[in-house]
C-alpha cells in the first residue's frame, strides 16, 4: 500500500492533544468522521484512543487509504 504525504508527527500530536475534537481526521480529510469525533467528544475517549495506537503502529489511513507513517 502506499505511504500517505500527511506527516506522522503532526497527526500523532494532534490525535494527542486535541484528538477528542477529532482534529488529526480533518488533517488527513477525514471530514466526515471529524465531525462525528466534535459531536462524541472522541466517542468519550475511547476513538481517540484507538486512533492514537493506529497512529502510532502505522495502521492509520488518510482519506485515500495511505499509510500515514513514520
Amino acid at each position: 500500500m502506499e505511504r500517505s504525504p500527511k506527516n506522522y508527527i503532526l497527526s500523532l500530536l494532534l490525535c494527542f492533544f486535541l484528538g477528542t475534537l477529532g482534529i488529526h481526521r480533518f488533517y488527513v480529510g477525514k471530514i466526515g468522521t471529524g465531525i462525528l469525533m466534535i459531536l462524541t467528544l472522541g466517542g468519550l475517549y475511547i476513538w481517540q484512543l484507538i486512533d492514537l495506537i493506529l497512529i502510532i503502529v502505522g495502521q492509520f489511513r488518510d482519506k485515500q487509504g495511505r499509510f500515514i507513517k513514520p
